[in-house]
């Protein structure tokens, strides 16, 4: 029961919240509602069984638990039109029928919380934690930024809502281009919390790959006009067809060059090549041709690394961050030698804005270790393992410092 309720959390939380956001205008009292909702849950099904729609049941209780919440508060008059919207919403005839067309709200309503009145980042993050159901450590990691941060941004992103009285409705017809840069940030980063997972157990989350995709294609759906969405399905299409190969059987993480790539899936591969030949160059589909250089490599040393590092080079030029720079730095290591991406990433670490990036210290330690620095490798490989946290990349980690321990040359 317990796993059935945790599962229905992460599925629908997200979808659930948007909607009752939107009939509530009130982001604090949907939130606070929803979670006694789910409370409610925990506390009911085992006792009085599932539901038939066990998401329908939920939405159903936050919005009685809203509304006698409501009522509840002393400043009953203060809210008094609040009230009303929540009465008039609670006696609608179509109220149940939304949570059976969540699933058909989601890019909408992440259209809607991209509100141009709010800071960019803000509204990429309160996307994040509001409708897709990423955790606040999750959108820390993601904009490398300590957790504490990030939740502050999120709750002023909701107060400035609330007392500015921004609207929470969806965005028509002109309104929509000058929201898409942040929603395809919000299904970018979606992606890649399921294509790398940044805790947990597993390598990878199907279920927020398989989302983001969705999303990605309703997107092209809706604006067919617009480059950029077809550049950034084709990057989850490429990435996520490497997806089953990147775990083995014990949930160990396998590197790109290790992978079994007849079982990359070519279908895949194909729409996602195909999207990259009628995109003009944008961020996304740069990063989409970087991802088309390893799906087209039928061996790992045949892959063009000097065509790869070009493209991270124009990446860097219009999104000049500390992460697309590693990206780089390795990208010109593989194609130029270790010392030469050493030398870049000496350059990051002494800044250190990726002092918590674990994947910083991965790349060094890995660096290091191809040019046999197995002491120093062992160094950078510590530093990644302070950081790391998901289970799957520590174990890797731990591994490669056994091997680079176990050599002559890398005990002290």
């Amino acid at each position: 029961m317990q796993s059935e309720i945790a599962s229905l959390y992460r599925e629908h939380y997200g979808r659930i919240l948007a909607s009752l956001i939107r009939a509530l205008g009130n982001f604090e009292l949907a939130e606070d509602a929803l979670q006694d909702a789910f409370a409610a849950a925990v506390e009911q099904w085992p006792r009085e069984g599932v539901p038939k729609t066990p998401a329908a049941w939920i939405f159903s209780t936050a919005r009685h638990k809203a509304i006698d919440k409501a009522r509840r508060q002393s400043w009953f008059g203060a809210r008094r039109d609040e009230i009303q919207r929540l009465i008039e919403f609670e006696m609608s005839s179509g109220a149940d029928d939304q949570a059976e067309a969540f699933p058909d709200e989601r890019l909408r309503l992440i259209f809607t919380c991209c509100h141009p009145a709010i800071n960019r980042e803000a509204q990429i993050a309160l996307s994040l934690r509001t409708l897709c159901g990423l955790t606040t450590e999750e959108i820390a990691r993601a904009f490398v930024t300590p957790s504490a941060t990030m939740a502050q941004r999120i709750v002023r992103a909701q107060r400035k809502i609330r007392t500015a009285g921004i609207p929470y409705e969806v965005p028509l017809g002109d309104a929509l281009p000058a929201r898409l840069e942040s929603v395809m940030a919000v299904i970018y980063l979606v992606f890649n919390e399921g294509y790398r997972a940044s805790s947990g157990d597993a390598v990878v989350r199907n279920d927020l790959c398989m989302e983001a995709i969705r999303l990605a294609r309703l997107l092209v759906a809706l604006m067919p006009d617009q480059s950029e969405a077809r550049g950034l399905l084709a990057l989850t299409l490429l990435h996520d067809s490497r997806r089953d190969t990147r775990a083995d059987a014990n949930g160990d993480l396998i590197l790109l060059e290790e992978q079994d790539r007849t079982r990359w899936d070519h279908r895949q591969i194909d729409e996602g090549l195909a999207l990259i030949e009628e995109t003009p160059i944008g961020p996304y589909a740069i990063q989409a041709a970087i991802a088309a250089e390893h799906a087209r490599a039928k061996r790992p040393d045949a892959t063009d690394w000097s065509r790869i590092a070009h493209l991270y080079a124009l990446l860097l030029e219009m999104r000049n961050t500390s992460v697309i720079a590693l990206n780089h730095a390795v990208a010109i290591a593989m194609a130029h030698g270790p010392a030469h991406g050493l030398e870049l990433i000496a350059g990051l670490e002494a800044s250190g804005e990726l002092d918590d990036y674990y994947l910083m210290w991965s790349a060094k330690a890995d660096l290091l270790r191809r040019m046999g620095n197995f002491i120093d490798a062992a160094s950078a490989y510590r530093r990644a393992l302070a950081v790391v946290t998901n289970t799957a990349d520590r174990r890797f980690l731990e591994r490669r410092l056994v091997e680079v321990l176990s050599h002559p040359q890398g005990s002290n």
